[in-house]
């Protein structure tokens, strides 16, 4: 069997400084896979580890998901560099602290609806041009797309927006032979938990490198699989 099975394959993805983005691309690289890596900051992105240890190119860029300029720059220089992608995973986002809605500040709102969701927008409409056809689109959702928990209203209606972006996308590139997957990991031990429940039991979680197995499972599958989504979740059950 290939042990580099994605060789030559180019793969963009947004928030890889950490968590479930950094695991996703060390992944890809370990595949064979060139890459295109952005985030606000991108001091945090080990990209020349990365490039070392498995002998593919890299490319690092700063990108604020939420500003179409920011975006587009990126994607100007992701384009340079490959001409074509293969992959895109919109991996960007954030929560904001917790507060019922009745005390949420409208900057929270704000930041957590434009990062998960505008963001998401954003980053597709300008990679939709070079993406090779049998290519694929992950978007993570997070579980929270499907469920509902108090003080995170800003995130969880970013999230099911998303969910509900990524369906229509689906539906708009089926006869582009692209595919479009929703990525829905649940609790998993990230950074992201430290905004809103510093003491949340992260033994319970599952591993972003866990979530990163799943998608390299998705994205190893033949181009007429139609895996949709990918659902993950802790057998220590819920939080």
């Amino acid at each position: 069997m290939n042990d580099r099975p994605l060789l030559e394959k180019i793969a963009v993805v947004t928030g890889a400084s950490r968590g479930i983005g950094l695991a996703i691309a060390q992944a890809l690289a370990a595949a064979g896979c060139k890459l295109a890596l952005c985030a606000r900051n991108t001091r945090f992105i080990p990209d020349k580890d990365i490039a070392d240890q498995n002998d593919v190119p890299v490319l690092v860029g700063e990108c604020d998901v939420r500003n179409e300029a920011s975006v587009n720059g990126f994607f100007r220089a992701v384009q340079d560099r490959y001409t074509k992608i293969d992959f895109l995973i919109n991996n960007a986002g954030t929560a904001h602290p917790a507060a019922t809605i009745d005390r949420l500040p409208l900057d929270d709102w704000r930041d957590a609806i434009e990062t998960n969701l505008t963001g998401m927008f954003l980053c597709t409409r300008a990679a939709l041009p070079m993406i090779n056809p049998g290519g694929a689109i992950v978007n993570n959702l997070s579980i929270a797309a499907r469920n509902a928990f108090t003080g995170q209203a800003g995130y969880i209606a970013a999230k099911h927006g998303a969910k509900g972006f990524t369906d229509t996308l689906r539906e708009e590139l089926r006869s582009r032979n692209m595919r479009v997957i929703g990525l829905l990991p649940g609790a998993t031990d990230t950074d992201i938990w430290n905004i809103f429940w510093p003491d949340a039991p992260r033994e319970k979680m599952i591993s972003p490198e866990t979530v990163a197995q799943a998608v390299m499972n998705v994205l190893n599958l033949p181009d007429t699989a139609a895996v949709e989504e990918i659902v993950l979740a802790s057998t220590s059950g819920r939080l």
